[in-house]
C-alpha cells in the first residue's frame, strides 16, 4: 500500500495529513513552526509508506468500524497498545511520553476520533514528534 492509499482511507474519517499537521503543532513550543512542520511533513509521509505502520493504523480504522463502543471506555486498553506500539517504532521509548501527552490532552482532531483511532493517531503524530527532534528525519 502507499502512504496516498492510506491517506484516502483515513480521510474518509476524518483524518487528513494536514489535520495531523495541525494537531501535532498545537503542543509544539519551539522556534521556527514553519521549519517544523515541513519536516514532520516529509517524516509523516515517510513513515505512512511503512507496512508496520499501515498495518497498525489499518487495524485501528477496522475495529472502529467493528466494535459498537460508547465514548472510550476505560477499560478499553487495546487502543492503548496500538498508540504505544505505534510511538514506540517510530520514536522509541522516549516517544511515550509525548504519546501520554498527546493521549490526556487530545488538542485537535484526536478529540473528534474514535477510541482505537485517536489512539492510533496520537500514537502516530507522538512517534513522528519524538524521532523529528531526537534522531532526526534521517532514520
Amino acid at each position: 500500500m502507499k502512504a496516498e492509499e492510506l491517506l484516502k482511507r483515513l480521510e474518509g474519517h476524518g483524518v487528513t495529513l494536514e489535520r495531523m499537521l495541525d494537531t501535532a503543532m498545537e503542543l509544539y513550543i519551539g522556534d521556527d513552526p514553519g521549519k517544523v512542520r515541513e519536516s514532520l511533513r516529509g517524516l509523516m509521509l515517510r513513515y505512512l509508506g511503512d507496512i508496520n505502520i499501515q498495518s497498525l493504523l489499518m487495524a485501528s480504522l477496522l475495529l472502529d468500524e467493528g466494535f459498537e463502543v460508547e465514548g472510550d471506555p476505560v477499560s478499553l486498553v487495546a487502543d492503548e497498545l496500538i498508540g504505544i506500539d505505534l510511538a514506540e517504532y517510530i520514536g522509541g521509548k522516549m516517544a511515550l511520553f509525548n504519546f501520554f501527552y498527546y493521549d490526556t490532552r487530545k488538542p485537535g482532531i484526536l478529540a473528534e476520533l474514535p477510541p482505537f483511532l485517536d489512539d492510533a493517531i496520537g500514537g502516530f503524530i507522538a512517534g513522528c514528534m519524538t524521532k523529528l527532534f531526537e534522531g532526526g528525519s534521517d532514520g
